[in-house]
């Protein structure tokens, strides 16, 4: 009998054609039940279902999707304005992307950052849908592959076949849909500005790598933290962050004042005036700019500040010197 996983495959719904019982055999056994054309596609088409999940779906690949499905998670998407058409070495100052961003309707635009964040939520479903259907077809095939039974690769094998067809279409849409798509404008966001002539522009979207706090460099103090953070890849543009902490278990009213929003324009700051002994928790994001349009996840640390040192007793006696 076929495993559960192998008749997830529509396998067991076809008429193989083959004994109602036949007890299990080793593999030599099943070479010589078939003749030698069958035993012969039979070897074949299993080393080519071998070699599909070694290298097309390894164990390996599916770990490196699903780590870069994380990272994905954690990043931020923008709106990026781009001309549709920019001719190279074009000096006209009103095709920059900078100049163009100035000449579009605010109300517009704004409206296309909503379609963007409902673009970047679905993309950011349907590749964690994709996945795991990549992950339930792993485990569908190398059952197959595991199975003794050597029927679905001879009367089942057009089955199969389309079965790895649809395995790596859905792999193929998993990479393309990895990189941010282009946002799709109904209508011109840039009104004709007198004489000029203003190119048309295009709206993608894009991500920026998340924020993340360095914590090996990050600690805490008797009464002050020191913060470090940092972005894999480095952006071109000194960027602004947003960095808050706020006391963990505050006892009274005056200790529920120990948060707050500290705006920064580096990756490093000092928290002063906080109390000792206590647990403190920081988060650590990019500051609002006007071209985000979906930033679901920021950096969280916890820290613990250093107790005060004890006061030793008063030394009031006379050290003497003894002499033996």
């Amino acid at each position: 009998m076929m495993s559960s996983h192998v008749a997830g495959l529509g396998l067991d719904k076809m008429k193989l054609g083959r004994p109602q019982s036949l007890p299990d055999q080793d593999e030599a056994d099943d070479q010589q039940l078939l003749e030698p054309e069958a035993w012969r596609a039979y070897t074949e088409r299993r080393n080519a279902l071998r070699e599909f999940l070694t290298l097309d779906l390894s164990p390996h690949l599916l770990k490196r999707h699903h780590a870069r499905m994380q990272l994905l998670r954690k990043c931020s998407y923008h709106i990026e304005v781009l001309p549709k058409h920019l001719a190279l070495g074009d000096q006209n100052p009103l095709v920059l992307p900078s100049a163009v961003f100035q000449l579009i309707d605010p109300w517009k635009f704004q409206r296309m950052k909503k379609v963007g964040t409902a673009q970047t939520k679905i993309q950011l479903l349907l590749l964690r849908e994709l996945l795991e259907q990549l992950d339930h077809s792993r485990a569908e095939l190398d059952a197959l592959l595991e199975s003794p039974d050597p029927w679905p690769f001879l009367a089942g094998w057009a089955l199969v076949r389309r079965r790895l067809a649809e395995v790596s279409a859905a792999m193929d849409s998993f990479l393309t849909m990895m990189v941010p798509g282009q946002l799709h404008i109904k209508h011109r966001l840039v009104s004709d500005v007198g004489a000029a002539k203003i190119p048309h522009i295009r709206l993608v979207l894009s991500t920026k790598m998340p924020v993340m706090f360095d914590r090996k460099e990050s600690a805490a103090h008797q009464d002050w933290a020191r913060l470090r953070w940092f972005v894999t890849v480095q952006p071109a543009t000194l960027e602004q962050y947003e960095l808050r902490f706020r006391l963990l278990d505050p006892r009274t009213q005056q200790e529920c004042a120990q948060s707050g929003v500290i705006p920064v324009a580096a990756c490093t700051f000092d928290v002063r005036n906080l109390l000792p002994n206590r647990s403190y928790k920081f988060t650590i994001k990019r500051a609002e700019s006007a071209t985000l349009v979906y930033e679901p996840w920021r950096d969280s640390l916890t820290l613990q500040t250093q107790p005060r040192p004890l006061e030793g007793p008063s030394l009031s006696h006379t050290i003497r010197e003894v002499v033996f």
